[in-house]
């Protein structure tokens, strides 16, 4: 025997639409795309798209849905409970850890691919180690590399793809920090050897520059990488080399250098739709300073 909510019905609408309706309430009709003929995850669906569009109470999530109070609460906390929903700082329920976690694995095979020439350009231009990072938990893992500064001089790859070190230390691990959420930061910043001040500071440059993790004694200068449309930090881009070669390098032409290639990066990504389009953000955010 099906369980079905006594004041609410899945209504086909002539135009195509779809709505869950109810008696003496106002939906919210529009084409809906995603339809499984489940009920109970037709539901869950219609809460998750409402969400998309922004944060929203459960007293919104009821009117634009058409469900009962009763079920709305019942079926956003269990979306709660696995991490597909969440609370921001008015209570308001908000897309959840997971969603962005499933859509960012699922663009990093996307961000390899474009990475590889955007990464050789670059080595071949300032003659430093040119490699793309990303953040997994509390490590700092390679995700691509240029094959020409790969190698070091027993021909073994200095920093092959997946390595990984603690994301606690370096200008790799701050960068990929630093824009994200206030949450996210603070349980970042529990036992690593930088400050929310350093986040700050790499926040207001666009850049971070010190010791590379990756390879002891080399210095690292780094940058964020953004999809075009988009204000999320997907990775870190990075260049490296011994520090007599980094500092014989003109600072604002290197910085120009590598904001071009992260720029280069986040179109790429932009163009094989690895991203959802959001507003642009403000040029700040998306370059930063040049000078290092």
């Amino acid at each position: 025997m099906s369980r079905r909510d006594p004041d609410t019905t899945m209504a086909a609408v002539p135009d195509g639409t779809r709505t869950l309706a109810a008696p003496g309430t106002v939906t919210d009709t529009a084409p809906r795309e995603w339809i499984s003929g489940i009920g109970v995850l037709d539901k869950a669906s219609v809460l998750l798209e409402i969400v998309e569009r922004g944060p929203a109470p459960l007293s919104e999530l009821v009117t634009r849905s058409g469900l009962s109070r009763p079920t709305v609460h019942r079926i956003a906390v269990a979306l709660e409970r696995l991490g597909l929903l969440t609370r921001d700082f008015h209570g308001r329920f908000a897309l959840g850890p997971r969603l962005g976690s499933m859509s960012v694995e699922a663009r990093y095979d996307r961000l390899a691919q474009a990475a590889g020439p955007v990464l050789a350009e670059l080595h071949d231009r300032t003659g430093l180690d040119a490699r793309v990072l990303r953040r997994r938990g509390r490590t700092q893992t390679c995700v691509a590399t240029c094959a020409e500064g790969a190698l070091g001089p027993d021909g073994a790859e200095r920093v092959p793809v997946g390595m990984s070190r603690p994301a606690g230390a370096g200008p790799v691990a701050q960068v990929l920090l630093a824009w994200q959420e206030p949450e996210e930061i603070h349980e970042g910043l529990r036992g690593a050897r930088f400050t929310a001040a350093h986040l700050a500071q790499v926040r207001r440059r666009g850049w971070a520059r010190g010791s590379d993790v990756m390879l002891p004694g080399d210095i690292a200068f780094v940058v964020p990488v953004r999809a075009a449309g988009d204000d999320r930090v997907v990775a870190a881009l990075s260049v490296s080399g011994p520090p007599g070669r980094m500092n014989a390098i003109p600072a604002r032409w290197l910085g120009a250098n590598v904001f071009d290639a992260a720029a280069a990066l986040g179109d790429a990504l932009h163009r094989s739709h690895a991203l959802p389009s959001r507003k642009p953000p403000g040029p700040a955010s998306v370059r930063g300073t040049a000078a290092v």
